[in-house]
C-alpha cells in the first residue's frame, strides 16, 4: 500500500490523538457523569441511560475503537470482532486490545453479553445486530441491557434495510461527542474531533478539484455482482475528502449490493479495495484485472487499484488518516492522468 510522507501538520494531529487515546488519566469521568442519567439522540430516537455503564460490550473493530480512542478502556468487558484489526502501526490506542477481553471471533450474540456481565452493548445494524439471528437492541432491552447504535448503520425507513442518515463523518463525530457526555469525557472527545477535522482539512485543501477529481469505485467484495457503498458509508467521504468522487454517491444507502454493468457505465478511473476475510486483497485486484466486462474500465486498463483496511472504510476512527493515504494516491493520479 502506498504511504505518504507524514506532513508537519498530519504529525501535530497525531500527536494529539496519542495524548487523547492512551488511557483514562488524560481526563476523568466526574463523579456526576458516574451516577446522573443521560440522555442522547441515537438514530434520530431520544435514549435515556440512567447510569454511565461500566461493563461495555461492543461488536467489531471500528467500534471497539472508538472507545479505545476515548480511552474508555476500563469501561469495558469485551469485544467480538474477526482475526484480522488490519494493520496497527500507527495507530495510538493499539493498546486497548491487550487490555480489554476478546469475547468472540464471530458476531456478537446474547450469551456473549450475558457471560461477560456486560451492563451496555454497542454495536450497529449489520455490526452486530441483526433482526435474523434476534440480536437486536430491543431484545437485550428484555434483558434488561440498554445500547447504542452506531450511527453510520441506523436504518433510514427508505427499506427495511436501507441505512445512513447523515454523512459518514458527521455520523463518526457524533458517536464521539455521545460517547463523550455518557461516559464524562467530553473534552476528550471535543479534541479527538477537533484533531480528525484538522486532519480532514489539512488533505482536502491539497485535493484534487473540478474535473481533475478521479471517479472512484469502492469494491467491498462479490463477483456476480459487487457489494459497495453508497453516500452514507464511510467510503462517501474517505473517497470524497481525499479528492475524488464516490460514483455510486447517489445510492441513498450505507454498504449495497450493484451490478457490473453500472461499474462500466460509470467507469472509475481508481477503484478502492477493501481489504478483510478470506478473500485477500491480491485475490481480488486479480479478480478485477481479469474479469472480462471490466477491460475496458480505466481503473482496469491502467491498473489503478489502491487497498484500504476494512477498518479503514467503516465509522471509526481511522477515517481520517485513510483519508490522508487515499489523497496521497489520488493527487498522484490526478497528476499523470490526460486531463480530459
Amino acid at each position: 500500500m502506498c504511504k505518504p510522507v507524514v506532513s508537519p501538520v498530519l504529525m501535530s494531529v497525531l500527536m494529539s490523538v496519542l495524548v487523547t487515546g492512551c488511557g483514562a488519566s488524560v481526563e476523568k469521568p466526574s463523579a456526576q457523569a458516574s451516577s446522573a442519567a443521560v440522555t442522547l439522540t441515537n438514530c434520530g430516537q431520544k435514549v435515556t441511560y440512567e447510569k454511565v455503564p461500566e461493563r461495555v460490550v461492543t461488536n467489531d473493530v471500528g467500534i471497539t475503537e472508538l472507545m479505545f480512542a476515548l480511552g474508555l478502556e476500563d469501561r469495558m468487558a469485551g469485544f467480538a470482532m474477526p482475526d484480522d484489526k488490519g494493520d496497527l502501526t500507527g495507530v495510538p490506542w493499539k493498546d486497548g486490545y491487550g487490555k480489554v477481553k476478546w469475547l468472540s471471533k464471530q458476531q456478537l450474540t446474547k450469551e456473549n453479553v450475558l457471560d461477560a456481565r456486560g451492563d451496555w452493548v454497542f454495536a450497529g445494524w449489520n455490526y452486530g445486530f441483526r433482526d435474523d439471528n434476534g440480536f437486536t437492541p430491543d431484545a437485550l432491552k428484555k434483558l434488561g441491557i440498554p445500547s447504542y447504535v452506531l450511527t453510520e448503520s441506523c436504518r433510514n425507513g427508505r427499506t427495511n434495510t436501507s441505512r445512513g442518515i447523515m454523512p459518514p463523518l458527521d455520523a463518526l463525530y457524533t458517536d464521539l461527542t455521545n460517547l463523550g457526555r455518557l461516559f464524562g469525557v467530553e473534552q476528550r472527545a471535543a479534541t479527538l474531533i477537533a484533531g480528525f477535522k484538522k486532519q480532514v482539512a489539512a488533505v482536502a485543501a491539497k485535493a484534487p478539484t473540478g474535473s481533475a477529481r478521479p471517479k472512484v469505485f469502492l469494491y467491498d467484495s462479490g463477483t456476480d455482482a459487487p457489494f459497495t457503498s453508497g453516500r452514507y458509508a464511510a467510503p462517501e467521504e474517505v473517497i470524497s475528502k481525499a479528492g475524488g468522487v464516490n460514483v455510486m454517491n447517489d445510492l441513498d444507502d450505507s454498504w449495497t449490493t450493484v451490478g457490473w454493468e453500472t461499474v462500466v457505465e460509470r467507469d472509475p478511473d481508481v477503484i478502492v479495495i477493501c481489504n478483510y476475510g478470506d478473500v485477500s486483497a491480491e485475490q481480488k485486484r486479480k479478480f478485477l484485472l481479469s474479469y472480462a466486462p471490466l477491460k475496458n474500465v480505466s481503473a482496469v486498463k491502467h491498473k489503478r487499484i489502491f487497498v484500504l483496511d476494512y477498518v479503514d472504510l467503516v465509522e471509526s476512527p481511522r477515517n481520517p488518516s485513510a483519508i490522508a493515504r487515499l489523497g496521497a494516491y489520488l493527487r498522484s493520479v490526478a497528476d499523470t492522468r490526460p486531463a480530459s
